[in-house]
């Protein structure tokens, strides 16, 4: 029994434990706070001594192409909703190094288990325009057939599950996807994307406990944009951002300038060989800030300075950033810029136009594509449904189909 008391470390199944005389309690900071991880100054120089996985111009060139589709995408599609011609939107402006880096990383075998704020993964992987105006407008030919809200993208041929409003739920779906590719000895691992206030739900840490432990092939990407719509992260969590939470639960972790998409490139190149070459989950902070508002329902303006929006819109804006790095290479020029912005937007237009006036999905899709046979209380309401609007067909969209 003394022999047990005096040794210095123990092996127990909860791990090793190292003894000591000295009473010491852990600190709730950090007396150093986690480095960031950058390639790209502010003006698009590379960093001296940066260490990159190199990117060539054809993947640059289309990372620009897409950084610059998304951003115009969201534009088009927030004037669309302010005319009242949908309902809802979500843009990703400020954060569209973070959409478009970490999916050219991937290989089309990763799947995907997004948030609200990542359509530039799709299109990425190539979800056409037409795809998303479809699903915007909810159309006979939106995948959802018009169930979802506007910007609640899916598709299976993509390996891109569909969006859920609900917060941080598809983290712990991405654990389970990442331990049966595990299971099948796939060489493919899952991507779940999150905010900030995701990480302060219960399932953030139960995904990160669950992967830890199933030594899962999954890569959390956490877009820390200092705001979970108007509760800044000083009303969130005390702790050092978000990587070092990884070291808790036993995850291998990093801290990534989010605008940076050189950065965000490398750290997702990087993570993704880890975990599925390892088995391991690796966790991605991705440093960044929100410069639309929360989606149209929100006006940011109420909670935080206009000034400060502005300053990250033009100081420290991704797209411009990446635009000056492959200009430098000799990759990019002003009459390309000047054909791409305008190719986009005719585009885009033509696209809205077609899915604006197309048929929309008939009114029994509602009660459909759960059941096998569709139960009787189901088919109750579908009835009854159907009887209302003959009854009240003024109260109800004409271009449904009944």
């Amino acid at each position: 029994m003394k022999a047990f008391i005096s040794c210095k470390v123990l092996d127990f199944p909860g791990g090793k434990v190292v003894f000591s005389p000295e009473m010491r309690f852990l600190s709730e900071s950090p007396s150093v706070y986690s480095q960031c991880y950058r390639v790209l100054d502010d003006n698009g120089q590379l960093i001296s001594h940066s260490n990159f996985v190199p990117v060539s111009e054809e993947v640059a060139v289309k990372m620009y192409s897409n950084m610059v589709t998304l951003q115009t995408l969201d534009t088009i599609f927030y004037e669309a909703q302010r005319q009242g011609r949908i309902s809802f939107y979500v843009t990703s402006i400020g954060e569209e190094a973070i959409n478009i880096a970490s999916a050219a990383a991937l290989t089309s075998d990763d799947i995907v288990f997004p948030q609200y704020r990542e359509p530039g993964v799709l299109l990425w992987r190539g979800f056409t325009l037409q795809e998303f105006a479809n699903q915007c407008f909810g159309n006979k030919a939106d995948y959802g057939k018009g169930r979802q809200m506007p910007i609640h993208y899916g598709s299976n041929k993509l390996n891109y599950f569909t969006v859920a409003s609900t917060i941080a739920t598809q983290i712990p779906h991405a654990v389970g996807a990442a331990y049966s590719l595990k299971m099948d000895k796939k060489d493919a691992c899952a991507v779940t994307y999150f905010g900030d206030g995701g990480t302060s739900e219960g399932d953030f840490h139960a995904a990160m406990n669950f992967a830890a432990v199933t030594e899962s092939p999954v890569i959390f990407i956490c877009r820390n944009n200092g705001w979970a719509i108007s509760t800044p992260t000083s009303d969130q969590f005390r702790s050092d951002g978000i990587a070092v939470r990884g070291q808790a639960y036993g995850v291998r972790s990093i801290r990534v300038d989010g605008n940076d998409a050189l950065a965000m490139y490398s750290a997702v190149h990087s993570a993704r060989q880890m975990a599925v070459n390892e088995h391991r989950p690796i966790l991605i902070e991705a440093v960044t800030y929100r410069v639309g508002h929360h989606s149209t329902s929100d006006d940011s303006t109420k909670y935080r300075p206009a000034n400060e929006i502005e300053w990250w819109r033009m100081a420290r804006d991704p797209v411009t950033r990446f635009r000056m790095w492959i200009e430098i290479n000799g990759w990019w020029g002003s009459e390309a810029e000047s054909q791409l912005r305008s190719s986009i937007r005719s585009q885009l237009l033509h696209a809205i136009q077609i899915a604006e006036r197309a048929e929309k999905p008939p009114v029994n899709d509602l009660f459909t594509d759960v059941y096998d046979y569709i139960p009787s209380n189901l088919r109750e309401q579908e009835k009854l449904l159907k009887e209302t609007i003959n009854r009240h067909p003024k109260d109800y969209p004409a271009d449904v189909p009944i």
